[in-house]
């Protein structure tokens, strides 16, 4: 009989040491995963302050040349009226 006891606590210590061992594993790769998708987050955030970079610039583009014609178009009429 201490022959079965031994056995059985044995296989129970076992059994719980791969629990942990697996548990460990699966969460180190859902951890792994997860940064997977955050890093992609990031990506397509820094796409989307790119794009939006980009527009800005241009609005700043048609700003500024819009004034600078605005201004152009002033000289020119005062020119004229002289």
């Amino acid at each position: 009989m201490p022959w079965s006891v031994a056995v059985m606590v044995m296989a129970i210590v076992l059994i719980t040491a791969l629990a942990k061992v697996s548990r460990a594993k699966y969460e180190a790769v859902g951890r792994h995963q997860s940064g997977e998708v955050q890093s992609a987050d990031a990506m397509r955030a820094a796409e989307e302050v790119r794009l939006l970079k980009e527009r800005v610039a241009v609005l700043e583009r048609v700003v500024t040349d819009n004034h600078g014609s605005l201004g152009l178009d002033r000289e020119i009429e005062r020119l004229r009226d002289r």
